[in-house]
């Protein structure tokens, strides 16, 4: 039997010991399951996800939850940024344990049990000291933070004041409609519709395709914009070449609630790329 502990409010204590874990909806890559990691030598490691979870989860104390689970019970495995490659693999939950304590550093990496935990299952639920752990990033004491919009958590203890000593260079404000348009209309001036291949593969850009970055740039300062936009203009970015820039066009308009954005997500979802239809995914996922 391989024992996994899953981290969770101690609220849900008098529940789990009554009927099991049930599976997260949705879970990781849209999978129902539960997130679980191996209980290995080290209680800094085996624990070492509790400071980023209490970062986002409920108010209170987090408890640990020891599940015991068959040897051959499939789970998938990885670190938490594989999920963005696919790099995540199925195996056994023993083949999990093995390959996660084997690793020189198994910081971020995670298991995701595909089902709900039963009642039976779980082996005994104790209290934690709610400091152990990283937050963040594994490896982030020590380094100064992220600024950026995507990285910073907004109303956070000192934000303020972090984001007045070291501004980011991509944060905000963002330029006026009419400017960004202005630079829209440049970056475009160079580009011609190729056909895009049907087997889902992206063409190689060329100076035909006007200029990548400054429209993907463009893109950015649209997307801090919070609630209406130029749909009708970026529009007929979805037919170009480089799928960076369509995927950039996803969470530029993501947002919005001008009228045109819903019938625009729907047809990236169709994009050839699997790139830009994750990240449609993504931006519909609750």
């Amino acid at each position: 039997m391989a024992m996994f502990v899953h981290l969770t409010s101690a609220a849900n204590a008098p529940r789990i010991r009554r009927a099991g874990i049930r599976a997260e909806s949705p879970g990781q890559g849209g999978l129902h399951g539960v997130y679980c990691f191996p209980v290995l030598p080290s209680y800094t490691l085996t624990h070492q996800w509790l400071r980023e979870l209490a970062r986002f989860g409920p108010k209170g104390s987090l408890v640990a939850v020891h599940v015991r689970l068959d040897d051959d019970e499939q789970v998938l495995t990885g670190h938490y940024g594989d999920k963005w490659t696919d790099g995540q693999r199925w195996c056994s939950a023993a083949e999990a344990v093995a390959r996660i304590g084997a690793l020189a550093d198994p910081r971020g990496w995670e298991v995701v049990l595909p089902r709900a935990v039963t009642a039976r299952e779980v082996h005994r639920i104790r209290a934690v000291p709610q400091v152990a752990g990283w937050r963040y990033v594994p490896g982030a004491h020590g380094s100064r933070p992220c600024n950026c919009q995507g990285c910073r958590s907004r109303g956070g203890y000192g934000d303020r004041r972090l984001r007045e000593r070291h501004p980011h260079p991509l944060d905000g404000p963002p330029p006026p409609v009419p400017v960004l348009l202005a630079r829209l209309e440049a970056a475009w001036a160079g580009f011609r519709t190729p056909a895009v291949p049907a087997d889902g593969e992206d063409p190689q850009t060329d100076p035909g395709d006007g200029d990548v970055d400054a429209l993907r740039e463009a893109l950015h300062w649209f997307g801090l914009r919070p609630r209406r936009g130029p749909v009708d203009v970026l529009a007929r970015l979805a037919d170009h070449p480089d799928f960076g820039v369509r995927r950039e066009l996803v969470w530029a308009v993501q947002g919005w609630s001008t009228p045109g954005v819903t019938e625009l997500l729907d047809r990236l979802a169709q994009d050839p790329h699997p790139t830009v239809r994750r990240a449609v995914e993504d931006v519909r996922t609750p």
